[in-house]
């Protein structure tokens, strides 16, 4: 005999409340296998893939860990010193801009931008701020011993739980099915399947497009001479996921910078605006379509809500898993709203009777 209802969820409302608490007291110790978890989820496809060709599951992930291996001695050799050099360029010379802008201004609007102004003194601020705080995160990250042993246990530890999540997904996934209460299990997986679907849309299809626009942009920003186009189209291709934002926020500073640079060259600065212009029209009317679909069901302003819930709570961690939580919660809302329609409580006895 099935355990009452009311049973059943004090359990389980236990079972959530204690796993949100070992959540919170874990914090950014759980990254590495956050990171090696979303990785292992987003390469199981093409371990699947390799399969139906022949191929045994070790020697999949072993294919896909060398292709993976070889991708990131590329981008550290070739990519990842540039970054970081017209990152510290960019925080360097904040305030230099923040100069010619106040020369700009007062050029065109003297009595806006006089020596006394709140304007040019919160411009200086502003400069001033970027270089300081700029100068000092990237100290604190970078030159800290401890977050040097951080950031090499997390290139370590990151591709071993990955290696291992993908080689064993299939048995993992096998072994959730077993646990599952067998009163429930067809409605649990109808909705584990619906939660994978949209996972799958917006996760794997949406980074397949920030990795496809911020090369993009970075590759298009340096052919027309942007200085730090790498580090725009970086930035433009990271954020590319918050609808919107990606392109607003990159084309902003890439228009701005450009400004600075080629003030005069109304041909160059026309190319970076163009360059971004063409990069929308295509992620809005050939990659969102194609690689993400239009039936994902995530609002973008709910997904800029779980975002910031996420990150407030759980920091860089939460960052990180508001976007699958999001969509488990919007697919089992979908769910509760189908349950309320059907029944008396929507309905009514009246209509329950007619029926």
């Amino acid at each position: 005999m099935a355990l009452p209802v009311q049973t059943q969820m004090k359990y389980w409302g236990i079972a959530s409340a204690a796993f949100l608490v070992i959540l919170w007291f874990l914090g950014d110790v759980i990254l590495p296998f956050v990171l090696g978890g979303a990785i292992a989820y987003f390469l199981d496809p093409v371990a699947d893939r390799l399969e139906k060709a022949g191929a045994s599951r070790a020697v999949a992930v072993s294919i896909i860990t060398l292709f993976a291996l070889m991708i990131f001695a590329i981008m550290a050799l070739l990519v990842v010193p540039t970054l970081i050099e017209q990152t510290l360029s960019l925080i360097n010379i904040a305030p230099q801009l923040f100069n010619d802008l106040q020369n700009f201004l007062t050029e065109r609007f003297p009595q806006l931008v006089d020596e006394d102004s709140t304007l040019r003194k919160s411009l200086i601020a502003v400069g001033e701020t970027i270089r300081d705080r700029g100068g000092q995160v990237l100290d604190t990250v970078v030159g800290s011993a401890a977050s040097l042993i951080n950031l090499i246990v997390l290139f370590v530890i990151v591709p071993v739980v990955a290696f291992y999540l993908l080689y064993d997904w299939d048995r993992m996934v096998a072994s959730i099915d077993d646990m599952l209460p067998r009163d429930h299990a067809p409605v649990i997986r109808d909705l584990a399947g619906q939660i994978d679907d949209t996972l799958a849309s917006f996760i794997r299809g949406m980074g397949t497009v920030c990795l496809i626009l911020g090369t993009y942009y970075a590759v298009a920003l340096m052919f027309v001479g942007l200085q730090f186009g790498l580090v725009v189209g970086f930035i433009a291709g990271l954020i590319t996921f918050i609808p919107y934002v990606g392109a607003v926020v990159g084309g902003a500073l890439a228009i701005g910078l450009a400004l600075f640079q080629f003030w005069g060259d109304w041909v160059s600065i026309g190319l970076v605006a163009g360059i971004f212009v063409l990069g929308q029209i295509a992620e809005g009317n050939f990659l969102t379509p194609k690689l993400v679909g239009h039936s994902v069901g995530l609002h973008p302003v709910w997904l800029i809500f779980a975002l910031s819930v996420f990150g407030a709570l759980f920091g860089f961690v939460g960052m990180l898993v508001a976007v699958p939580v999001a969509a488990a919660i919007g697919v089992l809302a979908r769910f509760a709203i189908s349950q309320y329609k059907g029944s008396r409580l929507y309905r009514g006895l009246d209509q329950q009777d007619a029926d």
